[in-house]
């Protein structure tokens, strides 16, 4: 049997950066998924391998079943129904396995990425020979959860064919899971996560999970319901930058101005708690959907304005958002800032011709464009035909 999982990736409306600060951070889910295919290997196919396919850095990995078991059983099999953490005993032996595999040195930032293959992999499913298949439609590094969609995709997946999940597979197409093996695709996800990043907040694989917009406060998360379309034109500066750098420049600028910097995250905090009021208002006609998309650019742009008050602007996201001001479109950078990926509101009433003037005067400027639906679908499931 063949099971495919789907999972979105992720932006932040608001709130970036802020919300370490104890401000709200509102964040979306956004139409651009990573892929999984998982499919056992039968015994009659005498393949007693476990591989792993990352079509779109065009890598293969493959590890013996016997290989797996012998380096990572000298701790103990990891098989667990409950989400469990990795020890750093385990990422050592996991590390083993991979360097076996002789990784390119120009793609060693996956191997994080593959030890949590491995780590998800033999705890939900243990030791069966299979193959998996990863495609995605994110641009990695960028600040759009490429990270977190890979987890919970590849976590519904195994979940699906184990037995901590209860699916019914008897109508084709793709297919949502329950609320209780949601909970638990996010745990494992997060698992994962903390694999690649180390110390996650756990934002991007919950909106991967469930989908539409959540609101981080203070460690709390709530689940918001959008009753608008939104779409947005995802520009990608292809600028790499360091979170963890820019995330110390904001505290280290808020040790020196306190209380202008106070006032800054509290500026942060109405905007996110006004933007979950708008997306949830009913917007029951078309002068109301314009009304409602001329508001939320126009926080998009106060938000921004603060962002480069906290000094995570870039020269990059500054030619976007002149671009996009020439056509009167609202923007702001989406997560860390420093380069990475900038919004642009697309209104409903927005001609097609202006998208691709837009989009045509970006791509001059080297820079890649996708448009995305906002706050739909989190992670689906599907066995046999799938459409897309």
């Amino acid at each position: 049997m063949e099971v495919r999982a789907r999972a979105p990736g992720k932006i932040i409306l608001a709130g970036e950066h802020a919300v370490v600060h104890g401000s709200a951070a509102v964040a979306a889910s956004i139409n651009l998924y990573t892929h999984v295919s998982l499919r056992f290997h039968s015994i009659s196919d005498d393949d007693h391998t476990l591989k792993l396919h990352l079509k779109d850095m065009a890598l293969e990995f493959s590890w013996s079943i016997e290989r797996i078991k012998e380096v990572l059983q000298e701790v103990g099999c990891p098989f667990s129904s409950t989400p469990t953490t990795c020890t750093p005993e385990f990422i050592k032996l996991i590390a083993a396995l991979l360097i076996e595999q002789n990784i390119p040195e120009a793609k060693l930032g996956l191997a994080s990425g593959v030890s949590a293959f491995l780590w998800l992999y033999t705890c939900i499913q243990g030791f069966k020979p299979a193959t998996v298949v990863i495609t995605s439609e994110l641009p990695l590094g960028s600040g759009l959860g490429s990270s977190a969609s890979f987890c919970v995709s590849l976590s519904a997946a195994l979940l699906a064919l184990s037995d901590s999940a209860s699916l019914d597979f008897s109508h084709p197409g793709w297919s949502v899971f329950g609320e209780n093996e949601l909970e638990l695709v996010n745990k494992w996800a997060f698992e994962g996560e903390k694999i690649i990043h180390g110390k996650p907040s756990g934002i991007d694989n919950s909106v991967s999970t469930f989908g539409n917009m959540i609101k981080f406060k203070s460690g709390s998360l709530t689940r918001l319901s959008s009753n608008m379309p939104l779409k947005m034109l995802v520009t990608n500066t292809k600028v790499g930058r360091n979170t963890k750098a820019l995330v110390a420049g904001v505290s280290e600028r808020t040790l020196r101005h306190p209380n202008a910097m106070k006032a800054v995250f509290n500026a942060v905090d109405f905007i996110s708690e006004e933007l979950s009021t708008i997306i949830q208002s009913p917007a029951p006609d078309e002068l109301s959907i314009t009304e409602k998309e001329e508001k939320l650019g126009e926080l998009m742009e106060m938000n921004q304005g603060l962002l480069q008050c906290m000094g995570v602007s870039h020269a990059s996201i500054e030619t976007v958002l002149r671009t996009t001001l020439k056509y009167k479109l609202a923007s702001k950078l989406t997560g860390a800032g420093g380069g990475g990926c900038v919004l642009t509101l697309l209104p409903t009433l927005l001609s097609g011709t202006v998208v691709n003037k837009v989009i045509a005067a970006l791509e001059s400027c080297e820079f890649q464009c996708l448009i995305a639906g906002i706050g739909g679908n989190g992670v689906e499931i599907c066995v046999g035909s799938c459409s897309s």
